[in-house]
């Protein structure tokens, strides 16, 4: 079973032909008019072995709860940036400064 998400339909279709495969989308009822939207699900998964001419399921659209974007998970940094900058590479003077005549 080859890894149709993440593919264009229209490519996913034509990776199910050269394995011997048909397609069929839950979503979709004319999986002609999905060609350039993207697979986001299949079962069977990839890597299984499926006889010839099987059917695959894949779909377009996100299921409730599932992906559709944001902004994912955020982990904090570890550890924190340090402090510093100038004043950690060059000490204040401790004395007045003044120019020479």
């Amino acid at each position: 079973m080859p890894k149709l998400v993440g593919l264009m339909a229209v490519d996913a279709q034509a990776e199910a032909v050269a394995y011997g495969l048909r397609l069929a989308a839950g979503d979709r009822p004319d999986l002609g008019a999905a060609a350039v939207d993207h697979v986001v699900r299949q079962y069977p998964p990839p890597g299984v072995e499926v006889p010839r001419d099987a059917v695959v399921t894949v779909w377009f659209d996100f299921g409730e709860g599932e992906g559709g974007g944001g902004a994912g998970v955020r982990m904090p940094r570890e550890p924190g940036p340090r402090g510093g900058g100038l004043r950690r590479e060059l000490p204040e003077p401790e004395t007045s400064f003044s120019p020479c005549p």
